[in-house]
């Protein structure tokens, strides 16, 4: 008797080993007084939501060239921290134009007045009801970020997200609004294809152009529309200036814009095929970083 209990002990030890790691973990919730920011982490207890400390120091005038976006999302920002109607916004264009540093940079102006930030995984997009569900009966304001938004071909994912947005008769509650940055102004990909045969589809459906706005309907969801295009070669430079001027100037570090200046900048954005703030701001980095360790 007691070598089939002790059998049956170690059954029942082994079959809890393997059902730990499915059950809830009993989290303490976020004190959101203190906490700006968090990342939704999923997994296979339902996930949770982990803290992230904000170091940025990024400011609003430090972003050149996007005064007119800057302006828009900053005003929506201030619409919904007041409670008035406002806009869920997708930020698309080009990389590195300032997108997701436009949203970091107001997440930093106005914390004080109890903007929160929870960033969401592409990924994740799943676990969205949950997340908003639990952000309802909270005092804070909080922006969902999704960094670099899209699909692809038979994901449907995007059809949760639009419910989400719009058209689902439990939406996200006042004290939610969503932010999304993409490289894409339509988040689903268009093929050349979607518009042949307008009357029948090339797999026998009848109305092709209805799956056209299907995809074309995701982006609609999202009341402002930002655009962010690819820098100028003066844009550029302008920006190069600003942050040497930044990482100089605790340095005490003595330079000027000269024409040897500016084609080492303009060199620098060459090798990496683009022109844009992310680069600027690495370029200036580099530049600085030599000049005072040459200057010791």
């Amino acid at each position: 008797m007691a070598t089939s209990l002790e059998r049956f002990l170690q059954r029942a030890g082994h079959t809890l080993d393997r059902l730990e790691p499915l059950l809830p973990v009993q989290r303490p919730p976020l004190d959101w007084e203190q906490q700006w920011a968090a990342r939704w982490v999923a997994s296979p207890q339902g996930g949770y939501l982990r803290p992230i400390q904000v170091r940025s120091k990024l400011k609003l005038g430090d972003l050149l060239g996007v005064e007119r976006q800057r302006d828009q999302l900053l005003s929506n920002t201030r619409q919904f921290l007041a409670g008035l109607p406002c806009n869920h916004a997708l930020m698309w264009g080009a990389r590195g134009t300032g997108k997701s540093s436009l949203v970091r940079a107001i997440l930093g102006q106005h914390a004080s007045a109890g903007l929160r930030l929870i960033e969401v995984e592409r990924n994740d997009l799943a676990d969205l009801p949950l997340i908003v569900e639990s952000l309802g009966s909270l005092a804070q304001k909080f922006i969902i970020f999704c960094d670099d938004l899209s699909f692809e071909p038979g994901e449907g994912d995007y059809r949760l997200l639009k419910s989400i947005l719009d058209g689902s008769l439990e939406q996200a509650p006042d004290n939610v609004v969503l932010y999304a940055t993409s490289n894409r102004r339509h988040l689903l990909p268009e093929y050349q294809s979607d518009n042949q045969g307008w009357q029948r589809g090339d797999n026998g459906e009848l109305h092709p152009s209805e799956a056209v706005e299907d995809k074309i309907a995701l982006s609609d969801r999202f009341g402002l529309w930002l655009s962010f295009y690819a820098f100028s070669q003066d844009h550029y430079l302008d920006v190069v200036c600003h942050w040497v001027s930044h990482y100089a100037t605790p340095l005490k570090l003595v330079w000027r814009r000269d024409d040897d200046f500016e084609k080492q900048a303009i060199r620098w954005a060459q090798a990496r095929g683009n022109r844009n703030g992310r680069c600027a701001e690495q370029f200036a980095r580099h530049w600085v970083g030599l000049q005072a360790l040459a200057a010791r």
